[in-house]
């Protein structure tokens, strides 16, 4: 089986030309570098997850790994932490105005990434690939059971 058999493959490399797209929009607009993992808490936080160790389970991550990004993204001006009125031991990330800012631009890279796609590949692609990526997929299937492991001879 060819590597671009697997549908894993496509789906990461079309993720990595939108991210690369956006950081290099970002810059030409005067943002500097923005990480990967810097996008992907954005992305969290656009979507509704405010809380650190959320946005950690969803990345796959290590709490202290997301707290890192988050303190870089504190330091640029971008999101600033407030106490979680429901949990007084943790914290949430706001977004600042600066953040807001680099939002828009960020909604602006993406918004011209699309129409470019839709000019190389057709519109209709882009409009199934939506269709077919926004559907419910639901969680992922249990592993198959692990084969049984032969039974060891015993020496005599």
């Amino acid at each position: 089986m060819n590597a671009t058999d697997y549908l894993i493959v496509p789906l990461l490399q079309a993720f990595c030309w939108f991210d690369d797209g956006l950081q290099a929009h970002l810059q030409a607009k005067g943002w500097g570098h923005v990480t990967r993992p810097q996008s992907m808490v954005m992305v969290n936080f656009v979507t509704g997850v405010d809380r650190p160790s959320d946005i950690a389970r969803n990345l796959g991550i290590s709490r202290q790994a997301i707290h890192s990004t988050i303190a870089q993204m504190v330091e640029m001006g971008m999101f600033e932490l407030k106490d979680d009125p429901a949990d007084g031991r943790s914290k949430l990330i706001a977004i600042t105005p600066k953040g807001l800012a680099m939002r828009a631009d960020a909604n602006e890279a993406v918004q011209r990434l699309t129409a470019e796609l839709a000019r190389r590949i057709g519109k209709a692609h882009v409009a199934a690939l939506m269709a077919a990526l926004g559907c419910e997929w639901g969680a992922p299937p249990p592993p198959p059971p692990a084969a049984p492991k032969p039974a060891r001879r015993r020496k005599a």
